[in-house]
């Protein structure tokens, strides 16, 4: 029984090593005669966007913090129950930034144009409440805005243009940026008297590049047309780095 217990101690051993041990085996080395070429490229999709990201909310104020608070939550509990009557799910709105800060006694300025030297003393405090909000049909972006100002809302920032699936653009970009890396190798070897062999490795980068966003603040809004919108186009790109085997 204790020669078979020492003899099955291998195979255990064996069975124990870890699946990082157990890895493909290494690529072939490169030949003194063949060339290592190491190039990077870039290329991009372009897509139409379906998806709106901005932020909207409100800032007041009030002698207490207690106070401003108070009025703060009246006026954005309005602001939600707006988004949701414009459509906007429970999933699509979230808290992204909620902050109280005193409002200082503003200094004096004496003839001489110096401050005079006070000690500062707090009037007031102020409340500024926002919430993310992902906006699915572009179509109703302009009146949706319209409706957060009529609610109260007196921050609005954004939008931002996404794809809410990026991935088949994503691909789109990356197969084109491997089918240029792959063009420029094949340049360089027929340049060389050479041809391409082989793929030692390959490498990716890239992301998504939005539209630059628009910037509504402290919006005062008569009774007119909605708010015009232009969602035009996001691009994604991918850029690969790869690396060439050249040959004779």
């Amino acid at each position: 029984m204790k020669s078979l217990r020492y003899a099955l101690a291998p195979l255990a051993l064996i069975c124990a090593l870890p699946a990082a041990a157990q890895v493909a085996p290494p690529v072939a080395p490169i030949v003194p005669t063949s060339t290592l070429l190491s190039l990077n490229a870039e290329a991009r999709s372009f897509s139409k966007p379906d998806l709106a990201v901005f932020s909207a909310g409100v800032t007041s104020q009030g002698k207490t913090a207690a106070a401003a608070l108070a009025a703060n939550s009246a006026d954005m509990n309005r602001v939600i129950a707006a988004l949701k009557a414009a459509g906007i799910a429970d999933r699509d709105i979230q808290t992204s930034n909620l902050n109280i800060n005193p409002v200082y006694r503003q200094q004096v300025v004496r003839k001489d144009g110096q401050l005079e030297e006070t000690v500062p003393s707090i009037v007031a405090y102020q409340v500024n409440n926002q919430v993310t909000v992902r906006q699915r049909k572009l179509a109703e972006f302009g009146k949706v805005l319209d409706t957060l100002v009529n609610a109260g809302a007196n921050q609005v920032n954004g939008p931002s243009f996404e794809l809410d699936d990026s991935e088949a653009a994503m691909d789109e970009a990356r197969t084109a940026a491997m089918a240029k890396a792959r063009q420029r190798a094949e340049l360089y070897a027929k340049a060389a008297g050479l041809k391409v062999k082989r793929i030692i490795s390959i490498s990716e980068g890239g992301g998504y590049s939005p539209p630059a966003p628009m910037l509504y603040a402290k919006m005062a809004m008569a009774e007119a047309a909605p708010t015009p919108v232009a969602p035009g186009e996001v691009a994604l790109s991918a850029t690969v780095a790869v690396q060439f085997e050249l040959a004779p």
